[in-house]
């Protein structure tokens, strides 16, 4: 499907009061949904991020490097999706990296709810964390940096 056609429909969807749309051409199908409600049953911790603005992300992973010069010197650990971003494994508790705690490659770091399903993201290097660069509960994006890693 062509990205314009792509972006009138994520536009449409955010300008309606519909929640989701779902699109079928030939043998390609998008389906395009707001963040869900607060008060919908979820098994990830609270709180629930109210409808954000859709966007689309660049396939270059490159393009999507922090701008902020306090954010420190290191290996930046990325978004592999769209989705939201969680700390712990539930409301309450503890979370699997802390800012100055040492990881393992394969050490999981945090949770990305994608479309109902929990995806656990995993440190691809050795080191120290040594930044987290999104807020429990907040819409992360393809590439977006997650964490520092020194």
């Amino acid at each position: 499907m062509d990205l314009r056609k792509l972006k009138k429909l994520i536009d449409l969807v955010q300008e309606s009061g519909i929640s989701e749309l779902e699109v079928t051409e030939g043998e390609e199908k998008v389906r395009i949904a707001k963040f869900p409600a607060a008060g919908a049953i979820m098994s990830a911790p609270a709180p629930v991020p109210q409808p954000a603005p859709i966007a689309i992300a660049a396939n270059n992973p490159g393009a999507a490097a922090p701008a902020d010069k306090d954010v420190p010197e290191g290996h930046v650990v990325r978004s592999p999706m769209v989705g939201t971003f969680y700390r712990a494994a539930s409301p309450g508790a503890k979370a699997f990296a802390d800012v100055g705690q040492k990881v393992a490659v394969g050490e999981r770091l945090c949770i990305i709810e994608a479309m109902k399903l929990m995806n656990e993201i995993e440190s691809d290097v050795e080191g120290v964390v040594k930044a987290v660069l999104v807020e429990n509960g907040q819409p992360v994006e393809y590439g977006q940096p997650l964490f520092v890693i020194g």
